[in-house]
């Protein structure tokens, strides 16, 4: 796998954004101390087509919120989502990036097999059909053709620094459950190596980022038609 660098902070959205392991290893009531063991299976051979809508309903540790999917505002991200949320990826994911004002992202896995197999598996860039403002879901990416497991909720309306790039398509948005996702803990910031991450996992957030929050599970409802 290709590391990037960090680049300006209208570019902070990349796939291995700065971060430090500066924070000693405490632990708090609140961090989860489990570790993710059930096998995630790798990318379909042939990309699975999600429904033309759907909803994904995301329960964290916080409480839950609903993402509604529009496949026609970026059918290779929300056949990509649809994918990773059916095969069960997303289950104790850490949201290892939550900047208030801007974005809370997530989508490395907690184990480095899981990583290995999704991030180099990367999907078409599309073009933008809509803007990232507050409560918008779109893939990071740190270039042409790097969308692969990550994502991030807008905080804000953050058309004026992201939109220009012409690399952030949104798939959807929140339509409940914004006041959960806006409770994220974000004292931690873009602290978190997402580098660090990739290859060791929650093992490495556990110890040095114990307050992450988490996502619990993350499933497919009430898709419209098929």
């Amino acid at each position: 796998m290709n590391m990037r660098v960090c680049a300006s902070a209208t570019l902070a959205l990349t796939m291995f954004a700065c971060g430090g392991d500066s924070r000693p290893a405490s632990v708090t009531a609140s961090a989860k101390d489990t570790t993710t063991t059930r096998a995630i299976p790798g990318p379909a051979a042939s990309p699975m087509r999600s429904p033309d809508s759907y909803n994904v309903r995301v329960t964290t540790n916080k409480g839950a919120f609903t993402i509604a999917v529009t496949r026609s505002l970026a059918p290779h991200g929300a056949d990509r989502f649809y994918e990773l949320v059916s095969v069960g990826y997303f289950t104790d994911v850490r949201f290892f990036r939550v900047m208030p004002g801007f974005v809370a992202q997530f989508g490395l896995h907690g184990t480095p097999a899981a990583n290995a197999q999704w991030s180099d598996a990367v999907i078409p860039d599309e073009p933008m059909r809509t803007g990232n403002t507050r409560g918008t879901v779109a893939f990071s990416a740190s270039g042409p053709t790097t969308r692969s497991n990550q994502l991030f909720i807008s905080l804000a309306d953050n058309r004026s620094k992201l939109d220009r790039q012409r690399m952030f398509s949104p798939i959807g948005n929140v339509t409940e459950g914004m006041d959960v996702v806006e409770k994220l803990n974000s004292e931690y910031g873009d602290e978190p190596n997402q580098s660090r991450i990739n290859f060791v996992g929650n093992e490495y957030l556990r110890k040095w980022f114990p307050a992450l929050d988490y996502i619990v599970s993350a499933t497919i409802v009430s898709p419209t038609n098929k």
